[in-house]
């Protein structure tokens, strides 16, 4: 089948790649030049594991371009895959995801199926039948089709998913999309496309309310004397509940949960409907990061100490995305007060460079990026690990404490053991733990 990709962030270009694999034709198009050159010499914009090898096995498959005539006239499925970020006000921003749709909409020249695989507020998919319908009379189909990729296992969960989610309003479409991914051996639930829509916030509201449900758990074991991960792992054990997800620490971020928990609050409101829980979510995963600082602070008043090392600036493991990190946020929050910070991660540092510069505040002279993560520690009053890397656990942890001016280690991922961490001389806390 010939399929084009509009758009290739993180769900585009893993799309496109991956329904190469699986033996279709596919056109890759975005209109930032610069990425698409070097895409067309291999080079691949983001870290995601096995991504590059994959599309090196595939390029025969895959062209890229930034001439949407071309990628819509030679297509016979169009996948949208361009962002739709949050406003300030928590508003979702679609205004790439119209540019798209009416570029598209100029140059559809027979039968197409438009597949919406952006977040996007419900009742989308009938404003853009709505909207192509000014440029095309012909027949097109509009389906929607959420995805529900991670990033750091975002190939995975295309080839090996829970489910996959199609909305349609036709049958022509829906046998297009069972065709499509026939050999994807996965649970397909084929429903409405308002439906389909609502699937993708409900389904990341529910696992962030998850994460926020256990940090609340968290903050009481700290309170009764329970370990929260041992909490977890009994909760978990019951089937209705599940072992995901339940993981205590800082909080949740990425450009996934903070941006959907905002959107389905903003559609709630649209509707006139107060949404109290999922307000309650977003309230506890802010409050843990502040909880952070602040205990953070209080040891480096007590001890006149002035610098904080920080491990980790990815807002999750395995990638370089650095949106909506909570490592940003807690260093801006820690930089804010006047204390130095000298940050590491394996893959980010580049990308929160970045991010800091864009602030554009006296205080980001007090943030220093290092390519070492015992470089950080050097002289630090408090080490704060904040993204939970494996490759921290095959650091020398005696070598750390020796390093550091004060062994003070605040395990925001509770990745370390208490015990063995108080054994070596730290003075740990993490979230919701209990030493012995």
């Amino acid at each position: 089948m010939k399929i084009s990709i509009i758009g290739t962030g993180y769900v585009g270009l893993t799309t496109g790649v991956a329904l190469a694999y699986l033996g279709n034709n596919v056109i890759c198009m975005d209109n930032d030049e610069e990425k698409i050159n070097n895409l067309k010499r291999g080079i691949i914009p983001i870290y995601e594991p096995g991504l590059e090898e994959l599309l090196n096995s595939v390029k025969n498959y895959v062209k890229f371009t930034s001439d949407m005539g071309y990628s819509v006239k030679e297509s016979d499925v169009i996948f949208i895959c361009v962002g739709t970020p949050s406003k300030e006000d928590g508003s979702i921003d679609m205004s790439y995801f119209r540019e798209a749709v009416i570029e598209i909409a100029k140059f559809i020249n027979r039968y197409k199926v438009i597949v919406n695989k952006s977040t996007v507020p419900v009742g989308t998919g009938d404003w853009v039948k709505k909207e192509i319908r000014k440029y095309y009379k012909g027949e097109i189909s509009v389906v929607s089709n959420p995805e529900f990729l991670r990033e750091g296992s975002a190939l995975k969960d295309f080839l090996e998913p829970d489910r996959i989610v199609i909305g349609v309003e036709d049958e022509r479409s829906k046998e297009i999309m069972l065709e499509i991914y026939s050999k994807i051996d996965a649970p397909k639930l084929v429903t409405d496309i308002r439906s389909a829509e609502m699937i993708k916030y409900a389904a990341n509201a529910f696992l962030a309310m998850k994460i926020s449900f256990i940090n609340e758990i968290a903050n009481i074991c700290e309170k009764v004397g329970a370990d929260v991960k041992e909490v977890a792992k009994g909760i978990g054990l019951d089937k209705r509940i599940g072992p995901y997800f339940l993981n205590a620490g800082i909080g949740y971020g990425g450009s996934c949960f903070p941006k959907d928990i905002d959107g389905l609050l903003m559609i709630a409101n649209t509707h006139n409907y107060d949404f109290k829980l999922l307000k309650a979510v977003a309230e506890v995963n802010k409050y843990q990061q502040e909880k952070f600082v602040r205990r953070i602070i209080d040891i480096l008043k007590r001890e006149n100490g002035n610098t904080v090392a920080i491990w980790g600036l990815a807002f999750k493991p395995n990638t370089d995305d650095v949106r909506k990190s909570p490592a940003l946020k807690i260093i801006k929050m820690l930089a804010e007060e006047g204390y130095k910070i000298k940050a590491f991660d394996p893959k980010a540092i580049e990308n929160a460079k970045k991010e800091i510069q864009l602030l554009n505040k006296e205080y980001i002279k007090n943030i220093i990026f290092v390519n070492d993560p015992y470089e950080a520690v050097k002289e630090a009053y408090v080490l704060a690990l904040v993204t939970e890397w494996s490759d921290f656990l095959k650091i020398d942890m005696k070598k750390v404490k020796d390093l550091m001016h004060k062994p003070y280690f605040f395990d925001g991922r509770n990745l370390f053991e208490p015990e063995e961490m108080k054994n070596i001389g730290f003075h740990y806390e993490g979230v919701g733990r209990k030493i012995k």
